[in-house]
Protein backbone atom coordinates (compact mmCIF):
# COMPACT_ATOMS: atom_id res chain seq x y z
CA UNK A 1 0.00 0.00 0.00
CA UNK A 2 1.20 3.17 -0.86
CA UNK A 3 0.37 6.54 1.03
CA UNK A 4 1.34 10.14 2.08
CA UNK A 5 1.75 11.10 5.10
CA UNK A 6 2.87 14.80 6.28
CA UNK A 7 5.36 14.33 9.19
CA UNK A 8 5.56 17.22 12.43
CA UNK A 9 8.83 17.15 14.03
CA UNK A 10 9.95 18.04 17.28
CA UNK A 11 6.43 17.56 18.73
CA UNK A 12 5.65 16.95 22.33
CA UNK A 13 4.29 13.29 21.63
CA UNK A 14 4.96 10.63 19.13
CA UNK A 15 1.19 9.74 17.42
CA UNK A 16 -0.42 8.98 13.80
CA UNK A 17 -3.60 10.37 12.60
CA UNK A 18 -5.48 9.19 9.66
CA UNK A 19 -6.45 12.37 7.95
CA UNK A 20 -7.87 10.91 5.15
CA UNK A 21 -8.45 7.52 3.38
CA UNK A 22 -4.75 7.15 1.98
CA UNK A 23 -3.14 9.61 4.01
CA UNK A 24 -1.63 10.27 7.65
CA UNK A 25 -0.45 12.80 9.42
CA UNK A 26 2.62 11.94 11.95
CA UNK A 27 4.46 13.54 14.96
CA UNK A 28 7.55 12.58 15.84
CA UNK A 29 9.80 13.72 18.59
CA UNK A 30 13.33 13.96 16.76
CA UNK A 31 14.64 16.61 14.71
CA UNK A 32 14.71 16.39 11.50
CA UNK A 33 18.80 15.76 11.36
CA UNK A 34 20.76 12.77 9.63
CA UNK A 35 17.91 10.68 9.21
CA UNK A 36 16.65 10.73 12.68
CA UNK A 37 13.08 12.06 11.91
CA UNK A 38 12.76 9.69 8.95
CA UNK A 39 13.76 7.03 11.30
CA UNK A 40 10.91 7.68 13.87
CA UNK A 41 8.64 7.76 11.68
CA UNK A 42 9.22 4.65 9.88
CA UNK A 43 8.90 3.61 13.90
CA UNK A 44 5.50 5.01 14.44
CA UNK A 45 3.98 3.70 11.51
CA UNK A 46 4.98 0.16 12.03
CA UNK A 47 3.72 0.65 15.40
CA UNK A 48 0.59 1.98 14.53
CA UNK A 49 -0.49 -1.17 11.85
CA UNK A 50 1.67 -3.59 14.18
CA UNK A 51 4.14 -4.72 11.43
CA UNK A 52 7.71 -4.94 11.39
CA UNK A 53 9.40 -1.84 10.70
CA UNK A 54 11.34 -2.87 7.74
CA UNK A 55 7.79 -3.49 6.10
CA UNK A 56 7.62 0.86 6.09
CA UNK A 57 9.78 2.13 3.47
CA UNK A 58 10.27 5.66 2.80
CA UNK A 59 9.47 6.02 -1.42
CA UNK A 60 9.70 9.70 -2.08
CA UNK A 61 10.60 13.44 -0.02
CA UNK A 62 13.45 11.93 2.51
CA UNK A 63 14.29 15.80 2.57
CA UNK A 64 10.24 17.35 2.88
CA UNK A 65 8.02 16.93 5.76
CA UNK A 66 5.42 15.33 3.20
CA UNK A 67 6.32 11.68 1.90
CA UNK A 68 5.24 9.06 0.02
CA UNK A 69 5.34 6.07 2.03
CA UNK A 70 5.16 2.11 1.12
CA UNK A 71 3.73 0.02 3.42
CA UNK A 72 3.70 -4.23 3.21
CA UNK A 73 1.69 -6.15 5.14
CA UNK A 74 2.51 -9.99 5.60
CA UNK A 75 -0.55 -12.24 4.02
Amino acid sequence: MRTTIKVKTKAKEEKVIKTGENSFEVWVKQVPEKGKANTAVLKALAKYFKIPQNSVKIIAGKANSSKVVEISFAR
